[in-house]
């Protein structure tokens, strides 16, 4: 009996993390403002003074950014998306002819050759008319077709594609495959060299714009031969191709319009000139896409944000209880404070590293996965405490609320949309893992060899050499630093206005603390640091905690020199400072004090049986079928609902 394709990409653990291990861009040519922190120095002269758009960008950002917000309170029925489950196709064809198919592709393809800031700020604006609109927006051109191509694309490719992404094709990114998602080593759709092109076989899932995308960028696994280097490859893939078929539109809890399916691969002819890159080079060209792609996630976070302080603002001044507006009840005023203090950290992060990546000065690849992960888990939180703020109302539907004859305010609608940016791009714990990684990547390269198990004794005593150096010149600098003296960040502390310097004291301190804490354990676990999740988990939480901080202080003190509202801005700043703080320190007393063993031995218990009498007593109402789906190469047994908008 031949092995499926699933049995046949079982891989060892070490050779998974050596496939994604090629895969990271393993040198750092330019600064970086979070790898610095994580290593205990708080370089602020890499953010501030705070970095600006050319003026011409910021104008023709502008320009778009008011043809939008037209389009979007005159074209976009948030709630005819919500109730039909589908964008319809006059409004897709509307944001094509506006140009948002190609905000970021350069005006030589057709495009608005918008920056990564007003890029964001248009999906920001647009996503919070419809999230769904914002996934379609940001998947075309952050992870699908554009972005590949205009880091690694040949001249001839983006001559050819460029132009039809910029205002006619819809485009899609392939990756994860049915049991395939965060660990590509498995990769099983294949792409065999067959004379001047390539034939591709396989099933890909969760195939966000799949189900309308004119354009794909698919990952696939070249087989190693004579004149083939192999390996995983991304190749450019006409979705009208013959068998390709799109079996499935998927739905899901959120994004109710968001055109996701599965697509299947059966003998698919693809010219090699449509491979982007060499053989082998596809995982280095998806996470490089991703490096500013995931700024597109926490932009639309900021949009939601924005839009729940202004429902909670509204709502809890006109709704009383007890003699006064709900919002001066101290525990509805917190959640109130909250969501105001963290919209405004939040949009901090996303515009400084959003003009960082403009720049192009810095290396950000750790900021904007920082800036994704923080933005997912706050937008979601900020969301949460809006449903709970306006109680019954947030859990009831606007439609349900329009029917009864009250204002039409789809609260638990973003919530379920917001959920999905947990896992979106990278889940939370692959990308606390991912960015960890980047965290302890000085260590790694100083002392690897020094717990990998595989190394010979002459191979340590050389990285046991290397590593004392390092050290020996490392650690001594992590004892003091300007957070320990009063006057330090003086100029965070202008008259008049509220004191930032105390914050940025304590994110320099907190720094160096936690580069001594990130040492301690990797001396403590050596080779076992890696399955210490938990632990890793909460450095980089840690980490984004002092980034927001940074980020917001440098905003204000921004806003204070060109706004009138820069007092206001140093009071936001101010206590979304505080609340950091709270969080931060609860974080430190967690590397150290928690249940993380003790929850191993419960999970080892609960897949070995131990506690299945704790599930008597309920029904399940779950349907027949796998966990996982067939994923069997082959053609199609399925009707083709793939629909090409035009």
């Amino acid at each position: 009996m031949s092995a499926t394709p699933q049995q046949q990409a079982k891989v060892s653990e070490r050779e998974a993390r050596q496939v994604a291990e090629a895969a990271r861009e393993q040198d750092w040519r330019k600064p970086s403002f979070a790898k610095e922190l994580f290593l205990g120095r708080f370089r602020i002269d890499l953010i501030h003074p705070h970095p600006m758009p050319a003026d011409e960008d910021a104008q023709r950002g502008e320009e778009f950014l008011a043809k939008l917000r037209d389009f979007c309170e005159t074209e976009i029925d948030s709630a005819r998306i919500e109730r039909e489950a589908k964008i319809p196709d006059e409004t897709v064809n509307g944001l094509k002819e506006l140009g948002a198919l190609g905000m970021k592709i350069d005006t030589k393809y057709g495009g608005l050759g918008l920056t990564q800031v007003y890029y964001n700020k248009s999906l920001a604006l647009v996503g919070s008319a419809s999230p769904a609109i914002g996934a379609l927006l940001s998947a075309h051109q952050s992870i699908g077709v554009p972005q590949p191509l205009k880091l690694f694309g040949t001249q001839e490719q983006k001559d050819t594609f460029l132009p039809r992404c910029a205002r006619t094709d819809i485009s899609a990114f392939l990756l994860t495959e049915p049991d395939v998602g965060s660990d590509p080593a498995r990769l099983a759709t294949t792409a065999v060299p067959d004379g001047d092109s390539y034939v591709l076989d396989g099933v890909k899932l969760w195939t966000t714009n799949g189900v309308v995308a004119d354009l794909l960028v698919v990952m696939a696994r070249v087989p190693k031969s004579e004149g083939h280097k192999g390996g995983i490859t991304a190749f450019v893939v006409e979705a009208g191709s013959e068998g390709v078929t799109v079996e499935n539109r998927n739905a899901f809890m959120g994004l109710r319009g968001l055109e996701n399916g599965v697509t299947r691969f059966d003998r698919v002819r693809v010219p090699a000139a449509n491979r982007i890159g060499p053989e082998g080079a596809g995982l280095k060209i998806a996470l490089t896409t991703l490096n500013t792609g995931r700024l597109s996630l926490p932009a639309m976070c900021v949009g939601a944000g924005k839009w729940c302080l202004k429902i909670a603002r509204e709502w809890s001044a006109a709704r009383e209880q007890w003699g006064k507006p709900v919002a001066f009840h101290e525990a509805v005023g917190a959640k109130i404070s909250f969501i105001a203090a963290t919209t405004f950290a939040l949009e901090a992060v996303v515009d400084l590293s959003s003009q960082m990546a403009d720049e192009d000065r810095n290396d950000i690849r750790i900021e904007a996965a920082l800036a994704k992960l923080y933005g997912s888990e706050m937008g979601c939180l900020m969301a949460d405490e809006l449903v709970q703020i306006r109680g019954g109302r947030g859990f009831e539907t606007a439609e349900s609320l329009a029917a009864r004859g009250e204002r039409a305010v789809p609260a638990e609608q973003i919530l379920r949309d917001l959920r999905i940016n947990r896992i979106f791009e990278g889940s939370t714990e692959i990308m606390h893992l991912l960015i960890a990684r980047e965290a302890v990547d000085a260590h790694l390269s100083v002392a690897g060899d020094l717990i990998d198990p595989d190394k010979s004794l002459s191979d340590k005593a050389r990285a046991g050499a290397k590593a004392g150096g390092f050290y020996a010149r490392w650690l001594p600098k992590l004892v003091a630093g300007p957070g320990q003296l009063p006057r330090s960040y003086g100029e965070f502390h202008p008259a008049g206005h509220r004191d930032l310097s105390g914050h940025l004291r304590y994110v320099e301190r907190s720094a160096r603390k936690l580069a001594r804490s990130t040492f301690y354990a990797m001396s403590r676990w050596q080779g076992r640091m890696e399955t210490k999740q938990g632990f890793l988990g909460r450095i980089v939480d840690i980490g984004a905690e002092l980034f927001a901080m940074s980020a917001a202080c440098v905003r204000a003190e921004l806003l204070r020199t060109t706004e009138e509202y820069g007092r206001e801005a140093y009071q936001l700043a101010d206590v979304f400072c505080g609340q950091a703080r709270i969080r931060v320190d609860e974080l430190f007393d967690r590397l150290w004090t928690n249940t993380d063993e003790l929850d191993r031995k419960v999970v080892k218990g609960v897949l070995g049986g131990t506690y299945t009498w704790l599930e008597q007593g309920v029904v399940d109402p779950s349907g027949d079928g796998p966990w996982i789906a067939d994923a069997t190469p082959g053609a199609s047994k399925r009707e083709n609902v793939h629909r090409p908008i035009r």
